[in-house]
């Protein structure tokens, strides 16, 4: 801590600067004393309490709170804002990173004409932006980003000279005011992660100097905006996903000749890509993924020498791929998923030496999978759902591919398809009918049998489908609750105990590969296991549809709150957050959930599919693991070691969160479960996901983890951490993020025989809780 009389002792004192260190406490009072300081600077420390709000009898140029737990959350404890307006020199005010709440006070608008750099980003202010912030007309970097601010941006916004400005990660609604673009020597635009709405301002066209612009997570509506494509002097990246822009793709995009990174992807945009997009041969990184553009791959894109990064993913585009692209020696990423493409992988792709991840699947593509250069080792390739796919390399698993030709098959084939075809229409016929009757009994049998796996004895209420349908509305989507790769979950009113409950209904997709023992597999797990922190099960219904068709569907307890995921990331705009106590509990839940399955079932249970979306929270923010459609029931311990992570459901888990040892053919075995516990882990508390755009080039959520504390890992401070020496501290969050993350690493290496078991991370969890809470 500062001596709280440093301020009387140093009366001529004019530079303090304290930044990146460990001090705490609060900001001596008597600082405002010291009559010819000029600098203050006490970022990234731990600082606490309210900011200095007596009159400042020195005039500083420059104030950097950068990064403290410095509060406000009344309008008097803004009043440091007023007295700093005295403050006629101030060119630098950096309140970001703090805890600041309640309203930003009008009077910032009456600070320094010199004011060069305001800061006030990464807090909790609410209300509105005032509007009175363009009086700072010497302002070259406004920064209000991730706050809560409401309402409009001000038109008077417009009569800044700022060289940037970031309003992103806020609340705030409308439209964007044509005003911005006054903004002639604008570089940065950052407006992401808001609530916008209509067309982008024709008169952004204006900002001839401008870099960088961000528009993604909003809800702006009509075409692209071609007069920000004209933008010659973008050069560092131009962000337009996730809006509701339609139309397609226009060639003015070729206008982006300097730019280096464009995202377009999650918008409603259709027809051909131009070719004139070929023109951009600065970009690194293209996305237009998740549209619904159609056509052929120009070919033309190959021409884009500098490309890394290019993801066509989710869209209608058809035909073959083009050879062109296997000539793009820099292309490190291409995914063109979920498309229609057809015709054979093209064997120069095999070329392609700085390729690592290339994802085909999911369209029609057939003949040889190439096996030769970055073929060799397909670790990142991804292929499945192309049923027409042969050879390649044994761990890819495909068939081997027949050795004649196509051409010689059909010359060899014409004679005796003559005599056969009308043979076998006549046989083919016959045996369709014979089929379906063998098919209904079987569906019915196994369906009999189904229901009398699940309702074993009186304890599981019997319902039917009916019921089922009458309790949701007919499967209405506005009881919709959720929704994952088998089966939807809905929000259902049955008779239960002669009272109407409220329940969770999942349907299980039927036409997806894998759902019918998905079913089973849940079934199975959770027919064995009973415990506070994993989801109840009601029972299950296991018969045909109002069309005669199998339906498969399970009641659970419903669970009011929703799932962790919604918590940490889908609701970010609301104004109800999990506190660090909240966080702790969940954290204990789910390590003692996974504890019980691990040590207390007989046999015991792998869940192979934790991640914050299968953990669901209860009326009292309970968590409950679930969602067992992955789990593997183990014979006995002896034979962890002998159940294949892959199989036919394909590696079981979800990517950031599945074990590493599964993406390379491992075993099955409980210390994958502990892998995503420490992944889970460190989203909980860093509110980052394991597939952040960020995490690339090596970088990875532990990584992130481990560099925030550089140097703090020791063993002596992880035990000072979890003492009583905290508690008495009331929480000192650096301290609780550390133990954390030690925990959260120790559960999360990579090779599994360094993991922990669950056991011991259950009970250092509840250490760090109980110490802690």
């Amino acid at each position: 801590m500062l001596p709280s009389d440093l301020g009387v002792h140093l009366p001529n004192l004019k530079y303090l600067r304290l930044g990146i260190n460990h001090f705490t406490g609060s900001l001596p009072a008597s600082l405002a004393n010291a009559t010819e300081i000029y600098s203050l600077d006490i970022s990234f420390n731990n600082f606490t309490g309210k900011c200095a709000s007596r009159d400042w009898k020195a005039l500083p140029d420059f104030l950097s709170f950068d990064t403290n737990q410095l509060t406000a959350t009344t309008a008097q404890e803004w009043k440091f804002v007023t007295f700093l307006t005295n403050c006629t020199r101030l060119r630098i005010f950096d309140v970001q990173d703090n805890m600041l709440g309640a309203m930003l006070p009008s009077s910032v608008s009456n600070l320094s004409a010199q004011l060069q750099v305001l800061y006030v980003g990464y807090n909790e202010i609410s209300g509105k932006i005032p509007s009175g912030i363009s009086n700072l007309v010497g302002l070259t970097q406004l920064q209000l980003s991730n706050n809560r601010f409401t309402g409009l941006v001000p038109g008077s916004i417009g009569m800044l000279t700022a060289a940037s400005i970031g309003v992103q990660g806020n609340q705030l609604t409308g439209l964007l005011p044509s005003s911005l673009g006054n903004l002639t020597r604008l570089l940065n635009l950052y407006t992401e992660n808001n609530m916008f709405e209509g067309p982008i301002p024709t008169s952004l066209g204006s900002l001839q100097d401008i870099t960088m612009a961000t528009f993604n997570n909003n809800k702006f509506t009509g075409p692209l905006p071609t007069h920000v494509f004209n933008l010659s002097s973008l050069s560092v990246l131009l962000n337009l996903a996730y809006n509701n822009f339609v139309g397609p793709l226009p060639p003015e995009v070729g206008s982006l000749t300097k730019l280096a990174n464009l995202y377009i992807a999650g918008n409603n945009l259709v027809g051909s890509l131009p070719d004139a997009i070929s023109n951009c041969q600065s970009l690194i990184d293209l996305r237009l993924d998740t549209n619904s553009f159609n056509g052929s791959i120009p070919a033309s894109i190959s021409k884009m020498k500098g490309l890394a990064i290019l993801n066509l993913d989710n869209n209608a585009l058809s035909g073959a791929i083009p050879q062109e692209l296997g000539l793009m020696d820099g292309l490190k990423e291409l995914y063109l998923s979920r498309n229609n493409l057809s015709g054979s992988i093209p064997e120069n792709f095999e070329n392609m030496t700085s390729l690592d991840k290339l994802d085909l699947s999911f369209n029609h593509l057939d003949g040889k999978v190439p096996l030769h250069g970055v073929f060799s080792n397909v670790t990142g390739f991804l292929f499945d759902g192309n049923l027409a796919l042969c050879g390649g390399i044994p761990e890819l698993h495909w068939p081997p591919c027949l050795q004649n030709s196509k051409e010689h098959r059909k010359r060899k084939l014409v004679p005796i398809l003559k005599l056969i075809v009308p043979i076998a229409g006549i046989l083919f016929c016959f045996s369709l009918v014979l089929i379906s009757i063998s098919l209904k009994k079987k569906q019915k049998a196994q369906s009999i049998s189904l229901a009398e796996f699940c309702l074993m004895d009186d304890k599981y209420p019997r319902v039917s489908y009916d019921e089922l349908l009458q309790g949701t509305n007919g499967f209405n989507t506005n009881n919709l609750i959720g929704k994952g790769r088998n089966g939807s979950v809905y929000k259902c009113s049955l008779p239960l105990k002669n009272t109407i409950t409220t329940v969770a209904v999942k349907v299980f997709d039927l036409q997806q590969s894998g759902s019918s023992k998905s079913f089973i597999s849940e079934c199975e797990a959770l027919n064995k296991i009973r415990h506070r922190n994993l989801i109840s099960v009601i029972t299950c219904c296991s018969s045909s549809d109002s069309t005669q068709n199998d339906f498969k569907a399970l009641v659970f307890d419903f669970m009011p709150n929703g799932s962790l995921h919604r918590w940490l990331h889908l609701d970010e705009h609301t104004s109800q957050r999990l506190t660090l106590a909240q966080r702790l509990n969940i954290a204990v839940d789910v390590a003692d959930a996974l504890e019980y399955l691990h040590n207390s079932c007989e046999p015991p249970i792998v869940h192979c599919d934790l991640k914050p979306s299968n953990i669901l929270l209860d009326q009292e923010l309970v968590a409950h693991v679930g969602d067992f459609g992955l789990a593997k029931v183990l014979p006995n311990p002896a034979s962890e070691q002998q159940v294949d992570s892959n199989g036919t459901m394909g590696i079981r888990g979800t990517i950031g969160y599945v074990a590493p040892e599964y993406g390379e053919g491992g075993q099955i075995s409980t210390c994958g479960d502990v892998y995503s516990f420490g992944i889970v882990l460190l989203e909980l508390f860093t509110g980052l996901t394991p597939t952040e755009d960020m995490f690339r080039d090596g970088l990875t959520l532990q990584k992130h983890a481990e560099n925030a504390f550089p140097g703090m890992l020791s063993d002596e401070e992880a035990h000072a951490c979890t003492s009583q020496g905290v508690k008495n501290a009331m929480g000192d969050i650096n301290k609780v993020m550390l133990s954390i993350t030690k925990l959260a690493l120790s559960c999360s290496k990579h090779a599994p025989i360094e993991r922990i078991s669950m056991r011991d991370a259950a009970a250092e969890m509840h250490k760090i809780r109980d110490n802690i809470v």
